[in-house]
């Protein structure tokens, strides 16, 4: 793909220095994957559809430029995972890092194991909210709706501004 592509990555982590996951992460995808233009704040999130007693995530958003087609990129992501400890095991385990394509500029793809837009993006606050910050009236390229209109029809319980610990004073 020679004129590029620009995408929006969600990134989550709920194991270890979840900030340092992130981090590391944004900095892998920039190594890897294209170039991040944009970031949204990071989240702190509730586990969603999973067991509640696992540790909260960090979640965010970032605008990825890439030259990558979507096969590619999403290897791409998987490498950044891996180099960063992340074994797949079952879905909904706890994760050092977690790194989903959500949108591939506004096209639709349906192959093996890769399906853009991202089916359950529309119907999760965690992705909406650091969405709707780095880009509020993109519109979903399925349903036409802007990320703004999706965000204002889910629940946006449990999803927090993240405020690292200040260390304590002695």
């Amino acid at each position: 793909m020679n004129s590029g592509s620009t995408c929006f990555i969600a990134l989550g982590s709920n194991l270890g220095d979840r900030s340092a996951n992130l981090a590391r992460a944004r900095e892998k995808m920039n190594l890897k994957a294209g170039s991040i233009r944009s970031e949204s704040s990071i989240y702190e999130t509730e586990p969603w559809g999973v067991d509640p007693l696992q540790p909260k995530y960090l979640n965010q958003v970032v605008l990825l430029d890439t030259r990558h087609p979507p096969d590619l990129l999403l290897e791409s992501l998987h490498e950044v995972e891996r180099s960063l400890g992340r074994v797949r095991g079952t879905p909904g385990e706890p994760r050092l890092i977690d790194l989903d394509l959500l949108l591939y500029g506004c096209h639709n793809v349906n192959e093996s194991g890769l399906t853009v837009p991202h089916p359950r993006m529309s119907k999760r606050a965690f992705v909406l909210v650091p969405l709707v910050e780095v880009a509020p009236d993109l519109r979903h390229p399925v349903s036409g709706v802007t990320i703004r209109s999706l965000l204002a029809s889910v629940d946006r319980h449990g999803v927090e501004m993240w405020q690292p610990r200040q260390p304590q004073a002695p």
